[in-house]
Order: C-alpha cells, then sequence, then structure tokens
C-alpha cells in the first residue's frame, strides 16, 4: 500500500519535457525537425511513424531521422514566405546581371570605337585637319551615347539593390520570427541548436563559453492546480527575470516546456555559477500573485546545470552533460545550481517508448 501511494504521487512531465527526455535518451540530436519526429511518434497520431521510428533502435542516423522526416512532413521543410522571397532574389539578381551585361557590351563597344578611330588618325591618308574632326564627333558621339545608357543602367541597378535591400530585410524578419518563441519573446529552439553548435568553431570560443540549463520546479503541479492560462503567465514572467539577469549580448532561449538555456560567452566557470545563482535567487524572491483574486502562484523556484564547453567533445556532449548537472540539481532537492564534474550520472538506458504509458 505504501508503495502505491508513493507511485501515485509520482509527477508524470509534460509532453514536452517527455520527448526531450526520450530524444536525449536514444542521443538523437535536440534539432527542431527530430524533435517534430518525437512528439507526433510520442502522441500516437501516426502509428506507421512512430512503428518507423522505433525500427530504427536506439541510435538511429541523422539520415534516417530525416528520410522519415521527408516522408511525412516534407510540406512544413520549405515556409511560403521564405520561398516568396528566395523567388523574388533570385528575379532581382537576374535583373540586375543582365544590366551589368548591358554595361560591358556598351564599354566593349565604346572601346572598340576608340581603336577604331586611333586607327584612322594613325592613317596618312587623310589630312590631319578631316582627320581630327571626324576624331572627335565620333568620340564625341560615342562618348555621349556611353554616359546616358550608363546613367540609366546605374538608376536600375540603384533600384534593385534597394529592392535587394528590401527583400533581406523581409528575409531577415522571417528568420526572426522563425527563431523566436511565441510566448516568451526569447529565442526557441531552433535557433539555439544553431548557437550551441557555434560553440565549437574555435577552440577560443569553446573554452570561454558555459551553457545553463533552467528548469522550474514542480511545473506541472502549478498548470494541473492552477490551469495552462496561469502557466503561461509564469512562464513569460520568469523568462524576463532571466533575460533582466543577464547581459544584453548574452543569449536566452526558451528550449521546451518550462525549460530554459543560456550560453554564456568569455566567461569563466565561477562566473556562470554566479550569473546561474544570480538568476536563482531573483526568481526566487519574486512574488507570484494574482492581483485581482489574491491568489498566490508561489514560490516559483527553479533549478540550473552548469557545464564550460571546454568540458565537452562537441555539442551534443555539451547539452547532455549540462543536462545531467541539472538532473542532480533536481535530484539534490531542487532550488539550487550545479556545475557539471565528471563521474555525475542521470539515471537512463530505457526505451523512449516507455514514457508513452
Amino acid at each position: 500500500m505504501a508503495s502505491a501511494a508513493a507511485s501515485a504521487k509520482v509527477q508524470v512531465p509534460d509532453i514536452a519535457a517527455q520527448v526531450t527526455h526520450a530524444m536525449r535518451v536514444m542521443g538523437v540530436p535536440p534539432i527542431p525537425r527530430n524533435y517534430e519526429l518525437y512528439y507526433e511518434a510520442y502522441i500516437g497520431s501516426n502509428p506507421r511513424l512512430t512503428k518507423e521510428l522505433a525500427a530504427l533502435g536506439s541510435r538511429a542516423t541523422q539520415e534516417e531521422l530525416d528520410a522519415i522526416g521527408q516522408q511525412y512532413f516534407s510540406q512544413h521543410h520549405r515556409p511560403i514566405g521564405i520561398d516568396r522571397a528566395h523567388q523574388s532574389i533570385v528575379s532581382q539578381l537576374t535583373d540586375l546581371l543582365k544590366l551589368l551585361r548591358e554595361e560591358q557590351n556598351a564599354l566593349e563597344t565604346y572601346n572598340r570605337v576608340l581603336g577604331d578611330t586611333y586607327s584612322n588618325i594613325t592613317t596618312k591618308s587623310q589630312t590631319s585637319s578631316e582627320l581630327l574632326r571626324n576624331a572627335i564627333t565620333i568620340i564625341s558621339e560615342a562618348t555621349e551615347d556611353t554616359m546616358s545608357q550608363g546613367k540609366d543602367r546605374v538608376e536600375n541597378v540603384v533600384q534593385k539593390s534597394f529592392e535587394m535591400e528590401v527583400i533581406r530585410q523581409e528575409l531577415d524578419e522571417y528568420k526572426r520570427i522563425a527563431n523566436t518563441d511565441s510566448l516568451t519573446r526569447l529565442a526557441n529552439r531552433r535557433a539555439f541548436d544553431e548557437k550551441l553548435a557555434a560553440i565549437f568553431t574555435s577552440e577560443q570560443t569553446r573554452a570561454t563559453t558555459g551553457l545553463l540549463v533552467a528548469d522550474i520546479d514542480h511545473f506541472k503541479k502549478i498548470n494541473d492546480t492552477y490551469g495552462h492560462p496561469v502557466g503561461d503567465k509564469i512562464l513569460a514572467t520568469v523568462a524576463t527575470i532571466i533575460r533582466t539577469n543577464l547581459r544584453r549580448d548574452q543569449f536566452v532561449a526558451r528550449t521546451g516546456g518550462e525549460e530554459f538555456a543560456m550560453i554564456i560567452t568569455d566567461s569563466t566557470e565561477e562566473d556562470c555559477l554566479a550569473i546561474a545563482e544570480r538568476i536563482r535567487n531573483a526568481l526566487s524572491i519574486t512574488p507570484f500573485k494574482n492581483s485581482k483574486t489574491g491568489v498566490n502562484y508561489g514560490p516559483i523556484t527553479i533549478s540550473i546545470g552548469i557545464c564550460m564547453g571546454g568540458s565537452a567533445d562537441d555539442a551534443i556532449d555539451l547539452y547532455n552533460k549540462t543536462d545531467i548537472a541539472l538532473y542532480c540539481a533536481k535530484n539534490s532537492g531542487r532550488n539550487r545550481s550545479m556545475l557539471f564534474e565528471d563521474g555525475m550520472k542521470k539515471e537512463s538506458g530505457k526505451s523512449w517508448l516507455i514514457y508513452r504509458k
């Protein structure tokens, strides 16, 4: 009976946490297109997809995952807005190249006229005055025509350049939207994956960059008790507190559910721990109360795992080690920050399909 009661108290993590954990256990790279696959398999909306993923085993290659993704989600891979902007850029570049070719042809023609005129001047069969008069006339007309055509082409090139700049700004906006979490206005998982990979572009960057992964404690209980609208407001507030306690040039993202990630550059391990503690303490003293009803949703706390890039082999290894530190912080009582250390372990090894039960 005691065992059954204890089991009843175990809180099952939300879908995002289940899927993310399953991917980590299976060694699947934490990128958006992979998350989409495992999310659909988890919720069971496509039994064929679930069966195909399960058949890949616990160490699927990215090529195998992409092949399944292309089969089931190919319609999602090229947003209409980006396609339209891409086509516009191709069209503008084609027009611009046409103008440049016309300018090249005009200059070649002008150069040929000058060459012919020079040849005539050096011919002794005509009087000097006639030669000079004809040469001046020819050069004058050719120069006038070339300058007129060049002016028109310059104006066209300027216009095309302006149009291409507008399209570039449109593409930048599409990318910003695609990389932004709509609820918290922080960067999303897609942007985080790109930023995480960039840590390993150089040894200097790797050695002086730390990853912090934070998770709100007992968040499922908050959603179950007060509802998802309240949970969303708490997520937004937590995001604001995290952002406020970081330098403007430091990166922060909501990576899924109640999980946030921070990439701290130009820092030491001690700097990263100090930042984590500043964020954790700021959140622990923030009141979470409904001003109209007086209901107190707090206290709200977070646990934070920390690992330096120099302690990891690549982006996936860095994320996994930071996640282990986060797990140990949770397992040690929550509301604390922990640095990754060799020897830290996280219980795993079960098939991800168990989390569907």
